[in-house]
């Protein structure tokens, strides 16, 4: 029984991994619980013959079912304490919509934490002190929509007052976020200036999702700071 103690922690890791991703291949999942592909080969038949509704894309990897929902997951302590830290972390950060959002997440989580859990995460929540944004400053309100943006390749519309007071109005196609010194940077390509260009959150004054959507653009982030450092 013991010995069996490892595979069955492994299963339950293995199924949150497959959960989290539309598609993992098997080396993902070996690199990740420190095993070789073929003692995941035999782990994924064990989960498959056990009712799991796991599927191969050939050259892939595995995806569970579209919709197939398991139990509620069960956090440890520590990952419970963590789940918390960042909950006092985010509750500073200078974009309103981000902490409003997580707020809401946080809340559903702590629904599904055992009684002793919820004792000691609100323990230790009074004993966190977060010294940054002491002022709870809220600079923007735009982090959630620009993300939804991001991902569904849609333009937006913005007011953006420069750093040098210079109001202006654009069209850009969002492109990735960074954050930096407590400020939220927007990388995006901006349809005014035909190139890409960064924009600081707390500048923006307006934002509007519109209705059409643009092609992905065949760039890596990497390959924008190169770019970016050279000009």
């Amino acid at each position: 029984m013991e010995k069996d103690k490892p595979r069955l922690a492994r299963l339950t890791a293995i199924l949150t991994q497959l959960q989290s991703k539309r598609v993992v291949s098997a080396r993902e999942i070996a690199e990740k619980h420190d095993v070789s592909i073929r003692t995941i080969y035999r782990d994924i038949r064990i989960l498959e013959q056990s009712g799991i509704p796991i599927f191969t894309q050939e050259g892939k990897g595995y995806s569970i079912v579209e919709n197939y929902k398991l139990p509620p997951v069960m956090f440890t302590e520590k990952e419970a304490h963590a789940l918390i830290t960042a909950e006092q972390m985010i509750s500073r950060n200078k974009d309103a919509s981000l902490a409003k959002e997580y707020g809401k997440a946080i809340e559903k989580i702590k629904a599904i934490l055992n009684y002793s859990q919820k004792d000691k995460v609100n323990l230790l929540a009074d004993r966190l002190q977060i010294r940054i944004n002491q002022g709870s400053e809220h600079t923007s309100n735009h982090l959630i929509e620009i993300q939804q943006a991001i991902t569904n390749y849609q333009v937006l519309e913005i007011e953006y007052l420069s750093l040098k007071q210079e109001l202006s109005k654009r069209e850009i196609e969002p492109y990735a976020l960074v954050h930096t010194n407590e400020n939220w940077i927007l990388i995006a390509h901006c349809r005014l200036r035909n190139d890409f260009r960064a924009f600081r959150l707390d500048c923006i004054r307006s934002l509007k999702a519109l209705q059409n959507s643009f092609e992905p653009h065949e760039i890596s982030l990497q390959k924008y700071f190169d770019s970016f450092f050279e000009k």
